[in-house]
């Protein structure tokens, strides 16, 4: 079995693990780190109304510090594979990219992060550290990619009932825009999702006067909670967005007044608000807007993703030394993008995201550069080297 990242990888996109499915993934992990000495735990989570899932946690060393390598083994689904260049599990390497689903998102960060603790490991002949004194460990998980409620967040607490204490963590999300070395994420945006429902009173077109059109209310809701912004941001995040993504009345005739038009909205906000100051804010501003004259009310969707943010210090000056040792760039400290696992670990030490290019995750034809693997496996490399020096 070989340690290198290319091996992993490809063996790792070998694996059709769509969500929820593991399809061999974790064992590839498992096997290569229990040779290497690591205690490996498989746990299983389950939740009613969702698939019961798989999860891994392994670690070596039995001191601090302790730092931790998180990401997740399930990918989203291939689509059209008949578009693919390669099998979207095929783990074809042509050309100098490795093709397949997961290869940037995200399984070959985590290929990367196994190499390279291996290769640590190896030069310094046992457990990390100085003396000794040191543990590494890995939290990977395969429901990242869709509701993501029997993953990171119960490996995470899981670990803590057993008394596991992490000082930093890396997720190997593909963070970086367009070349390796450009952004670390520090932090992310919340996300808190919405229906705003307007009542009217249905009736006839051809009589106006018995009926309550809610379509121009909702527009004129729509205008005013869009209008004035929720925030101006901070020097770690840009300015909070709410976007309304469609609005329905259920209608089908074209002579009828329809009782009642909904519209849903996305809020991504940034650390200004909690999830109950962002709800009251809105709430309050549609009841400005809305006044006596309109029915007005919104139905909130659960969240568990409250903004977070790791703020620069010595482990963020350390991982940005290791990458420009090896890729000669400086990177942005970044806090844009979507969710990742890295809400619930932010609970538990501060963590940042470093990954491969994300230009592709998610594509048809989904690949990295084979010398991405290698300079993201180095990086790592110089993490560890400093981490423990």
């Amino acid at each position: 079995m070989s340690n290198d990242a290319l091996s992993i990888a490809r063996d790792l996109v070998r694996c059709p693990s769509v969500t929820p499915a593991d399809a061999g993934a974790l064992r590839v992990l498992e096997n290569l780190l229990k040779v290497a000495g690591f205690d490996v735990h498989r746990v299983t989570f389950s939740e009613p109304g969702a698939a019961d899932i798989d999860n891994l946690y392994a670690r070596i060393g039995t001191s601090g510090p302790h730092i931790a390598f998180a990401g997740h083994t399930d990918v989203v689904p291939p689509g059209d594979e008949a578009a693919w260049t390669h099998g979207a599990f095929s783990g074809e390497v042509k050309d100098g990219f490795l093709y397949g689903r997961g290869a940037v998102d995200m399984k070959g960060g985590i290929a990367c992060s196994v190499a390279a603790v291996l290769g640590y490991l190896a030069a310094n002949d046992g457990p990390p550290g100085k003396d000794g004194k040191g543990s590494i460990s890995f939290l990977i998980t395969g429901d990242e990619e869709d509701v993501a409620v029997n993953g990171t967040v119960k490996l995470m607490q899981w670990a803590a009932a057993r008394g596991e204490k992490f000082d930093h963590c890396i997720v190997g999300e593909p963070s970086n825009v367009a070349e390796m070395g450009d952004t670390i994420k520090i932090g992310r945006r919340g996300s808190q999702s919405g229906t705003l429902f307007v009542d009217g009173v249905q009736g006839h077109v051809a009589y106006p006067h018995r009926a309550a059109n809610p379509i121009p209310d909702i527009a004129a809701l729509i205008t005013a909670l869009v209008s004035e912004p929720l925030d101006n941001g901070n020097a770690q995040f840009q300015p909070s967005n709410l976007e309304f993504t469609s609005v329905d009345v259920g209608n089908t005739a074209s002579n009828v007044i329809p009782g009642q038009a909904r519209a849903k909205f996305n809020i991504r906000f940034n650390d200004h608000h909690t999830q109950e100051t962002l709800r009251a804010l809105v709430e309050a501003r549609l009841a400005k807007a809305a006044g006596n004259r309109m029915r007005a009310r919104i139905v909130w969707e659960p969240s568990n993703a409250d903004a977070f943010v790791t703020r620069p210090g010595p482990f963020t000056d350390l991982v940005v030394a290791a990458i420009e040792q090896v890729t000669g760039r400086k990177p942005d400290l970044n806090t844009g993008g979507g969710t990742s696992d890295a809400r619930f670990i932010k609970n538990y030490c501060p963590v940042i995201e470093f990954g491969l290019v994300g230009q592709t995750m998610h594509q048809i034809d989904e690949r990295t550069p084979v010398s991405d693997l290698d300079k993201l496996t180095r990086i790592y490399r110089g993490v560890l080297d400093r981490y423990f020096a």
